[in-house]
Parts: structure tokens; sequence; C-alpha cells
């Protein structure tokens, strides 16, 4: 497993150990977890819950009208630090 997706593993974990159960999805060049947060949520836990994604590259709330609410978050996978990695102008 990618160094990404030990990081997102460990991420989603710790969520689930909060109470909230989060599922992990590998990607081309991010991994992501993702956990469906419930609409009573404690303020200390909401901080917890923050603590835990801030781990990650990213991460966000995605909030619809039907009051279902995702928390998301983006662990990004290395990037080769030699050759061609995005095109011309973008070489490290």
């Amino acid at each position: 497993m990618p160094a990404s997706g030990v990081s997102a593993a460990g991420i989603a974990a710790r969520l689930s150990a909060l109470g909230l159960p989060a599922r992990v999805r590998e990607h081309d060049r991010h991994t992501t977890v993702e956990a469906e947060v419930p609409g009573s949520l404690s303020a200390d836990l909401w901080r917890e819950v923050l603590q835990v994604v801030a781990e990650a590259d990213r991460f966000g709330l995605l909030a619809t009208s039907l009051n279902d609410r995702t928390l998301w978050a983006v662990v990004r996978k290395a990037v080769p630090t030699t050759g061609d990695v995005g095109g011309p102008g973008h070489q490290r």
C-alpha cells in the first residue's frame, strides 16, 4: 500500500474510533477518506474530528439541502522528483 494509503487508513481508523465510520478510496494521484457526519455532533467531538483530518493534504465538508453531511479528506500520493511530471515547465 502506498504511503498515502497508509496515512489515509490511519485517518479513517481514527475517525471510526470517534464514531464516524469512514471509507477509503484509492485514486491515481491521491487517496480519499469520506465519512458521513450526523447532525448532532458536540463541539468537543468536532474539535477532535478536525484534528484528525488536519493531517490530510486537504479536507472539507460537503453539505446538501437534505441535511446530509459528508466529511472528506485527501492525501496526495508522492510525485516523482525527476522526469516530466506534468508537462513542460512543471518539472522538478
